[in-house]
């Protein structure tokens, strides 16, 4: 009996030595954190050298594809609102579209899941080029959500410069950069708005531009209001603080929203994960022992 106990005292105290000599200090753990805080991504950076190859290729095959002008505006739209902004996004995005079809009609076409079957190659053709389009519409979509959540700190933020004296353009400023590392994407579209006010654009338009690069209700409605403010002479303060009261309340019961439908949303991993197996544990004996004994009795019978 002692060699088992020495031997799972001795695992434990390897394990718990090892977890110990792995596990981060305070310190390196802090300074991790905020280097990934800092370390963002800019859009607007050149892509890495591995990349710049791939979208060399994906250019060049979107330069030779037909567009239609109907479909550009909402296209270039959606690139602008997943946060692609460059010229040539458009055209890297055809060639992903044209490429990833023909990759998945080459990979349906040939003999590696099943016998060649036309159809099915046509099939993955047509899935091939409407799946890029679904991912970007995801990728807006989630970028999106994430300016939505970062608005109403952004709105306590703006509330606090503007009662402190500044003005619209420099709150706005001011907060882009206090909200450059917790919220990059809001950040952004708030230095897009200072650079066009600078270029000479004038506030209403600068601020119609965030609310169709972001795509986001509650965006749009802020601006209506800091246009509206702008052209009726009243206080910016009141009104961003309004604003960001009704915000809240908005957040607030999309949260008690998505907590009912949470009891809906459980239904399916009850019905499809959990109860077959307690049937199996609860009827599953029962059932054996009605087995074992029925077929016999019914035997018995026949003779």
């Amino acid at each position: 009996m002692l060699l088992p106990v020495l031997a799972f005292v001795f695992g434990t105290a390897l394990i718990a030595g090892g977890a110990l000599l792995l596990i981060p200090r305070r310190a390196v753990a802090i300074d991790r954190r905020i280097e990934e805080l800092t370390s963002y991504r800019d859009l607007d950076e050149p892509a890495k050298p591995r990349m710049a190859l791939f979208v060399r290729v994906f250019k060049r095959i979107g330069d030779k594809m037909p567009r239609s002008p109907k479909e550009m505006g909402p296209l270039r739209q959606r690139l602008v609102q997943a946060g692609y902004r460059r010229p040539e996004a458009v055209t890297i995005f055809f060639g992903i579209r044209v490429l990833f079809a023909l990759v998945l009609f080459a990979f349906c076409a040939s003999p590696i899941l099943a016998k060649p079957n036309m159809l099915m190659a046509l099939g993955g053709l047509g899935l091939g080029y409407i799946l890029p389009g679904m991912i970007l519409a995801r990728l807006a979509k989630r970028r999106a959500k994430k300016i939505q959540l970062s608005l109403a700190d952004a709105l306590d933020l703006l509330v606090v410069s503007v009662e402190a004296g500044l003005g619209l353009d420099q709150a706005l400023m001011r907060v882009a950069s206090e909200l450059k590392f917790a919220y990059p994407e809001l950040a952004e579209e708030l230095n897009l708005i200072n650079l066009e006010l600078r270029a000479g654009k004038a506030r209403a338009e600068a601020l119609r531009n965030l609310a169709d690069r972001t795509g986001v209700d509650d965006l749009s409605a802020l601006v209506t209001m800091l246009i509206q403010t702008d052209k009726f002479g009243t206080s910016v303060a009141q009104s961003l603080r309004v604003a960001s009261e009704t915000l809240r309340t908005k957040r607030r019961q999309r949260a008690e929203e998505a907590a009912a439908k949470t009891g809906v949303k459980m239904v399916f991993p009850l019905v499809f994960c959990i109860f077959p197996a307690i049937w199996v544990v609860t009827i599953g004996p029962a059932a054996i022992k009605f087995v074992t004994v029925l077929f016999p009795m019914i035997e018995q019978m026949d003779k």
